[in-house]
């Protein structure tokens, strides 16, 4: 279940990837099918391990080339333990929700992003969310330890990214038939993980997720702008000449 868009990001192969809060790795997978050199880092421990492990069965199965790979490390988003532009595409995806310097995380991210490359963030989206805080007091921080500490707007989230050196490259909103699942959770307790109703919808997404029939993805593209979980957000990091003015654009860089 991919959130970004890669055609939007223009992943080629060979393309050095960084995904900043990779989690389990769904991104990871898509940027080594894709055949990009991709590194995963993340702040949960057991999310490394799990990772680590998935894509080492992928490699034994020959799904994925173990070249593509670069590595799967535990770290810290605020202090990136890379170089300046080490990297041609670096995403994060579900992540800066959970950060308090958020800014810091942002700029670090850019820094190690190369001048012509491209950015993608995604955060829960607004209104979705709002109603989860609203539905729910153990839904978030500081209740719900390393919760979500704060609700995005599209207007603020594109503020930092531009205040990091990024320039806007489009958004959109995905999966809206996730919303209603996290309402029923907040209303019933996020702990709550036996409820029927949250059962009965969970197996319903999980059935779309492996079937994608034509009716949900109707549904949710037709839903997604007004109701979709996930706000994504498109950035480009432009070269910038000796005098400081920005040099043209790499078209093959920068998403339509």
């Amino acid at each position: 279940m991919l959130t970004i868009k890669f055609d939007k990001l223009g992943v080629a192969p060979g393309d050095q990837v960084l995904d900043v809060g990779a989690g389990f790795g769904r991104h990871v997978f898509e940027c080594a099918r894709r055949r990009a050199d991709v590194v995963a880092l993340d702040y949960a421990e057991d999310e490394v391990v799990q990772t680590r492990a998935t894509l080492g069965a992928m490699v034994a199965s020959g799904d994925v080339n173990v070249e593509r790979f670069k590595g799967v490390l535990r770290g810290d988003a605020t202090r990136l333990p890379f170089n300046n532009g080490a990297f041609d595409v670096v995403i994060t995806s579900e992540v800066l929700e959970h950060i308090q310097d958020d800014v810091a995380a942002i700029s670090e991210m850019v820094r190690v992003l190369k001048p012509g490359g491209m950015f993608a963030a995604t955060v829960p989206a607004w209104l979705p969310e709002k109603i989860n805080w609203m539905l729910s007091d153990e839904y978030h921080a500081p209740i719900s330890v390393g919760g979500h500490v704060r609700i995005y707007s599209a207007t603020e989230l594109k503020a930092k990214l531009v205040s990091a050196g990024l320039v806007p490259r489009g958004q959109h909103r995905a999966h809206a038939l996730h919303s209603p699942y996290w309402w029923l959770k907040c209303a019933v307790g996020p702990a709550n993980e036996d409820h029927p109703l949250v059962t009965r919808y969970r197996k319903f997404l999980e059935w779309d997720i492996t079937t994608r029939p034509r009716s949900t993805k109707l549904a949710e593209q037709l839903l997604a702008p007004a109701l979709g979980k996930s706000l994504v957000l498109y950035g480009y990091k432009p070269p910038v000449s000796r005098t400081g003015t920005d040099l043209e654009l790499d078209p093959a860089r920068v998403a339509k």
